[in-house]
């Protein structure tokens, strides 16, 4: 079973329209298909993401039911701690914390939209992925 980091624009997608992919990836972790693992950066992003206004405009879940879709998520989440701040070099600051988890935990692959960015690590960890929503599924396939 693989284990996953899941980018926080991976479970934005999951919870708009047209993020299907995304929303397998996620559903494949709350089912316990895939091992998705959370580290408090991570955490932090995603819920200063989820309460954004703007960013579910039409949304096709409401605030309740995304919040419920979300602890769903959490609960299903392997938690690890991240004890060292490994600099990946990324060219935005902000996505490093992706690789230290998915060291952290060993995790299998980081699933991202933001592939330009997180593919131009420069401390390179060769067992960690970086894969888009549809990669993973083709990499780590689970039934239907």
């Amino acid at each position: 079973m693989a284990a996953v980091v899941l980018d926080t624009n991976n479970l934005v997608a999951a919870l708009l329209r047209g993020g299907a992919s995304a929303s397998r990836v996620a559903r494949l972790c709350v089912d316990g298909h895939y091992h998705a693992v959370l580290g408090p950066a991570l955490l932090a992003e995603y819920e200063d993401v989820l309460v954004r206004t703007d960013l579910f405009v039409d949304p096709v879940l409401s605030a309740k039911e995304r919040n419920e879709v979300f602890d769903g998520f959490l609960n299903r989440c392997r938690w690890v701690e991240v004890f060292y701040a490994w600099r990946p070099n990324l060219p935005d600051e902000a996505d490093n914390h992706l690789v230290e988890l998915g060291v952290a935990a060993q995790a299998d692959a980081i699933v991202t939209r933001n592939l330009r960015d997180l593919s131009r690590v420069e401390l390179k960890f060769p067992m960690l992925r970086v894969l888009t929503p549809e990669q993973c599924l083709e990499v780590f396939p689970c039934p239907r």
